[in-house]
């Protein structure tokens, strides 16, 4: 599994609209293949800022599967005007923690 994680600045005043397109655009991503789950937070600290975190099943569901299928360009006309600056997509693995660690 591999983890997306999005930092999204979304236009001054657009905010509203900006959540209610997503809610039409998890429609889209959640039916991709190698998809496993999505969560949008809001910022409470910057009015407009928002962080998506998309679990894959791996790197090429996301990258190739997705970014390549005409669902994508349906996802682009949604959400992509609301960014100002477009953002930067990373991906991230889980890191084994082995160690158990207890509080006295």
């Amino acid at each position: 599994m591999i983890l997306e994680a999005v930092m999204l600045k979304v236009q001054p005043g657009l905010e509203n609209d900006f959540e209610a397109a997503f809610k039409d655009a998890s429609k889209i991503i959640s039916s991709m293949n190698g998809y496993l789950s999505h969560e949008l937070h809001r910022c409470l600290e910057i009015k407009g800022k928002y962080l998506l975190l998309v679990k894959w099943q791996n790197l090429e569901d996301h990258t190739i599967g997705f970014r390549i299928s005409p669902e994508y360009q349906e996802w682009k006309k949604l959400l992509h005007h609301f960014y100002n600056p477009f953002p930067i997509v990373e991906h991230f693995e889980a890191v084994a923690l082995e160690a158990s660690y207890q509080l006295d």
